[in-house]
């Protein structure tokens, strides 16, 4: 992949990666959705995503879900940081609802830079 954002950090994180090919699908998805939404995110806010989509592509896999979570918790998360999270838990599949709400935080943090 030849995108500027996949630095020598976040190949290593890919490396470790256990689904490199989905997690790097993933992580295109992302990318392509915070440049529509002119999100800009920081050398290390990337690295830290690519670990926590790698986490949640393994979980689609092997059918381990994360612990529900109040909604409530996540009322002063964006429109926009929802709606990436929400596409990226649909594009991967097989994932708590939860998922969305503990990705949003990426897209929300990385949007207030």
């Amino acid at each position: 992949m030849d995108d500027p954002w996949i630095t020598a950090d976040v190949n290593k994180m890919l490396a470790k990666a256990k689904h490199p090919a989905l997690t790097i699908d993933a992580l295109q998805l992302a990318f392509d959705l915070m440049r529509q939404s002119q999100i800009e995110p920081t050398e290390l806010q990337i690295v830290i995503l690519t670990n926590h989509l790698s986490e949640m592509v393994d979980r689609s896999i092997s059918g381990e879900r994360l612990a529900s979570v109040d909604p409530e918790m996540f009322s002063s998360i964006s429109p926009v940081a929802l709606m990436i999270a929400s596409q990226i838990v649909t594009h991967i599949g097989h994932l708590a609802d939860s998922e969305k709400y503990v990705l949003s935080i990426h897209f929300e943090t990385a949007k207030n830079n």
